[in-house]
């Protein structure tokens, strides 16, 4: 395949900006993908362990599961925004963008149907 001149990004140079190399950039990259598609798993495990007969789980550490996702859910787009900028990698800023707006809006829905709209009188159009 003929050169155009431009070099992709994972090779650009030796180190990037803050001297990282860029294969451990991409393995941070890569440890905060997986750990932000772990907060579904999070936010279930107490309700697979109901199903499965364990109910002293969900009963016991069913709040700590759900607050583990919520922070997931919040610190692993941030980091690898963090990152992403750091590094001057667009096509992990663009994935940890998504992932943040696809974490945004189960999080939205909470506050809202959980917290604030639960707040309004019976009968009152608040």
């Amino acid at each position: 395949m003929p050169s155009s001149g431009i070099a992709p990004e994972s090779h650009r140079a030796e180190t990037g900006p803050t001297g990282l190399a860029p294969a451990r950039a991409d393995r941070i990259i890569r440890a905060l993908t997986w750990w932000w598609a772990s907060a579904p798993l999070l936010l279930f495990a107490p309700a697979i362990a109901h199903a499965m007969g364990l109910s002293d789980v969900r009963q016991e550490i069913g709040w700590a599961c759900g607050l583990m996702a919520l922070l997931t859910a919040v610190l692993a787009p941030t980091a690898g925004l963090v990152v992403a900028q750091v590094e001057d990698r667009r096509d992990a800023r663009r994935r940890f963008l998504i992932m943040a707006v696809v974490s945004s809006v189960p999080i939205l829905f909470f506050l809202f149907f959980g917290v604030l709209f639960p707040e309004c009188p019976n009968g009152s159009h608040c």
